[in-house]
């Protein structure tokens, strides 16, 4: 019996071994724990894309170029909601980009909860400023600026994607993928443009560069900052690899990190993400620059399906 429980304790030891393989010298209780913080990241994710106002919620967009546009659910209309009130009003765009509503009074329209007739909408700008909200019930219908493109978007919590909505399927948690790499920062950040789902450019700044190695191979990602909010506390990483377009988005996945410590920074491809364009049609968001696409499939973090529409 002796010699059966050591050789079932060096098989242990093997296993064990295996699973910190990478270098991370992660303890069987350190992999519990690690394992833990995954799920409850993952449950938190799950719990903000199903909230009313997630991404979810987003059941109708389209384009908007100067001129008068009838509003409202009915098809007659020139723009044509997926819901709310047949007739909601009359929007007049500027060629200069403003734009203004008239509110049909029987639509019953608020906006910043006051009972609305007549307003300016101001177009929503990424991390800029917030859109001007017409509110009819829960439903939300504002304008939006990408670029040099006005768009409208339409907001519903009882979106059918959204109800319909069971989950994101994973790839196994692998500790592997939990990478330590260098940083090396930039002296000044670079001046960057990012594309978007829909071809627009995204000026961006990018701090440095983070250096890693899988399989004895080394690899680099450069993330950006948010030109308008360079204090973030975290980095954002865009990227695509070998699995992109196939198992996972393929315009990009999202990877956000803590900033680095003693020029070093923590990839854990476990929680790379799918972006909100992967969520639903009705949004843009920034794809994966050239540089940060990797030779290399990241059979980690959340993988693509079609959602209910």
């Amino acid at each position: 019996m002796g010699v059966y429980r050591l050789l079932g304790v060096a098989l242990l030891v093997m296993v064990l071994g295996a699973c910190n393989a990478p270098g991370n010298g992660v303890s069987a209780a350190g992999e519990r724990q690690y394992l833990r913080d995954v799920e409850r990241w993952r449950a938190q994710r799950l719990a903000s894309l199903r909230a009313p106002e997630g991404w979810l919620s987003y059941t109708g967009s389209g384009r908007l170029k100067a001129g008068a546009y009838r509003v409202g659910s009915a098809t007659t209309n020139d723009i044509v909601l997926p819901g709310g009130p047949a007739d909601l009003g009359f929007l007049q765009v500027s060629n200069d980009g403003k734009a203004s509503i008239d509110i049909n009074t029987r639509a019953q329209a608020r906006m910043n909860g006051q009972p609305l007739q007549q307003a300016e909408l101001v177009p929503g700008v990424a991390h800029v400023n917030e859109a001007s909200r017409v509110q009819v019930g829960a439903s939300e219908f504002y304008l939006v600026r990408t670029g040099n493109i006005l768009g409208w978007r339409f907001r519903d919590p009882q979106s059918p994607r959204r109800l319909a909505f069971s989950g994101i399927e994973h790839f196994p948690v692998d500790l592997k993928w939990n990478v330590r790499a260098r940083w090396n920062p930039f002296p000044k950040p670079k001046q960057a443009v990012l594309l978007t789902s829909i071809g627009t450019p995204l000026p961006a700044l990018v701090p440095g560069e983070a250096v890693f190695e899988v399989g004895g191979r080394s690899y680099h990602l450069q993330p950006v900052l948010d030109e308008a909010a360079p204090e973030s506390q975290r980095l954002f990483f865009l990227l695509s690899d070998r699995t992109s377009g196939r198992e996972t988005y393929g315009g990009a996945r999202y990877l956000y990190a803590s900033l680095p410590s003693n020029g070093v920074l923590q990839l854990d491809f476990n929680r790379a993400e799918n972006p909100p364009c992967a969520l639903t049609p009705h949004v843009v968001c920034p794809i994966a620059p050239a540089i940060n696409r990797l030779d290399l499939a990241v059979t980690a973090g959340e993988k693509f399906q079609y959602l209910a529409q």
